[in-house]
């Protein structure tokens, strides 16, 4: 198979579990490019000698692929640091820490992804590897670039209490207080994932109470609900857990704990829209005027937020490393953008390396809940005049045509046509990708886009009203009905509800 087929964004992806037949990620696959690593590794840092430290999450591929992955670094003469169970924010750390100080490292995960599905994510000392290195990544896999060279320094040891220690410390000097949380019960959802850590080696470390956490356990098959914030199934799951326990706060991971988002005493999601104005305010508290950068489908009632805290909203792409990668540019150019943030829970701040690390977000929060208390108040508080949408709707269109990108192309220019003949409609003034607008008459907005991995067309739909998302569902199917290249049911299921 061509390797460039597994690259899903700034990742390596593919099927790693069932039949043998449909998998991808095979014990070759998985050591060409581990393999591969090395000497792009080697040539990007100019140093023939390397650390490397691999990690995982709790996939039912994870164990085959680890030992896979240290098999093939140890053959290419690095010294290899295996950290076992382990977040992936943690793995990035690990050429951070001074006990490891690796070159490089990788983590096996997908993420939210099927239980089924496993993948490869690489650091250097730099961040994660951008979409264009694991295409050249690839190319050196492809290519079969290897070297021989073996090594039998494998050094394995509990590698994430070196992060764990790095968490409590920041809450503990951030708060002054050895175990600041005490008197506060908070519960953890991991989702059967890497998360469950954060219970029992961060939270209780701090003195909190976390009896009724959940699902800490790892477990592959994720037998509860997806490890994944946005998930809806496993929203409820937190939110009932917290009401019932009587919890003054709930965190949800994902898989690999480079996400979360949280839950209020009441039982409130705060996550979204509501998690990034949280952030935010955070952030416009310590650092006044500053640039809160985040993906292209926040609310209008986010970016009146930020203005009104004082702050500036830079509202970019969609995917979490095109929104790191633009505040790291603003940065360079001169904007103080200390957040770069997307909707989906990855928050990435410029104080840790614009890594996107769920635990870090949620020490962030841990330490400003430890403050408001001392003024009785709650995290809720800080967004109560957050404006939320009555409704919002994403619907995603498949393309009946082969050439999808081109054709999505045509269609989002065709739309801005459209919308010109039409009163009411008033175009973003600044947009960075698709077609974004206000319908005035449903109080609401829209945006069409192409997906960041998949092929296929995106809508995101927020309104003011009840009834509003239907109002500009019509428009919109009005529109796209009239193109046979595209699946419009779905837009029409929602125009006629």
């Amino acid at each position: 198979m061509q390797l460039k087929n597994l690259k899903s964004g700034s990742d390596v992806r593919g099927v790693a579990y069932g039949k043998e037949e449909d998998i991808q990620l095979t014990d070759e696959v998985v050591r060409a490019i581990s393999e591969a690593f090395v000497v792009w590794l080697s040539d990007k840092t100019g140093k023939p000698d390397l650390k490397i430290a691999v990690g995982h999450d709790s996939r039912l591929s994870a164990d085959r692929i680890y030992e896979v992955v240290k098999d093939a670094l140890r053959s290419s003469g690095a010294e290899v640091y295996a950290c076992g169970l382990c977040s992936t924010p943690a793995m990035f750390m690990m050429t951070r820490f001074p006990e490891v100080n690796a070159d490089g490292s990788i983590m096996i995960t997908a993420s939210h992804m099927p239980a089924d599905k496993n993948g490869l994510k690489f650091f250097t000392k730099q961040g994660g590897l951008s979409g264009s290195e694991i295409t050249e990544l690839l190319d050196y896999a492809e290519a079969g670039r290897k070297r021989k060279s073996h090594t039998l320094r494998l050094y394995q040891r509990d590698y994430m209490q070196l992060y764990c220690d790095y968490l409590v410390s920041f809450v503990q000097k951030s708060t002054g207080l050895e175990q600041p949380l005490e008197g506060f019960k908070i519960i953890v959802d991991a989702g059967n994932g890497a998360g469950g850590f954060f219970a029992d080696r961060v939270l209780r470390e701090l003195g909190a109470d976390t009896r009724g956490s959940q699902f800490l356990e790892p477990n592959g098959n994720f037998p509860n609900h997806i490890p994944n914030p946005e998930n809806k199934a496993a929203m409820d799951s937190i939110c009932a857990a917290v009401v019932k326990n009587e919890a003054d706060l709930g965190i949800i991971f994902d898989t690999d704990v480079d996400r979360a988002a949280v839950v209020a005493a009441d039982g409130t999601e705060i996550n979204r829209n509501r998690l990034i104005a949280l952030a935010s305010a955070i952030v416009l508290e310590d650092t006044a005027g500053a640039t809160i950068v985040t993906d292209s489908v926040t609310s209008d009632g986010l970016a009146k937020f930020i203005g009104e805290k004082g702050g500036v909203h830079h509202r970019f792409k969609r995917g979490y490393r095109n929104v790191i990668d633009e505040a790291v540019r603003l940065n360079r150019e001169g904007t103080v953008a200390p957040l770069a943030i997307e909707t989906s829970g990855h928050a990435a701040f410029k104080e840790n390396f614009f890594l996107d690390d769920g635990a870090y977000l949620v020490t962030k929060l841990l330490i400003k809940a430890a403050q408001l208390r001392a003024e009785n108040k709650t995290l809720k508080d800080l967004i109560a005049d957050l404006q939320n949408p009555e409704e919002e709707r994403e619907v995603r269109l498949s393309f009946n045509v082969p050439d999808f990108a081109d054709y999505g192309k045509m269609l989002i220019a065709r739309l801005g046509e459209f919308c010109e003949s039409h009163d009411g409609v008033i175009p973003a003034k600044t947009n960075y990708e698709g077609f974004r607008a206000n319908i005035t008459y449903a109080s609401g907005w829209f945006l069409l886009r192409m997906s960041v991995h998949d092929p296929i067309m995106v809508i995101n739909m927020e309104s003011d009203r009840i009834c509003g998302v239907s109002q500009i569902a019509r428009f919109l199917y009005a529109f796209l009905s009239a193109f046979s290249g595209i699946d419009t049911q779905p837009l029409k299921i929602v125009a006629n509800s």
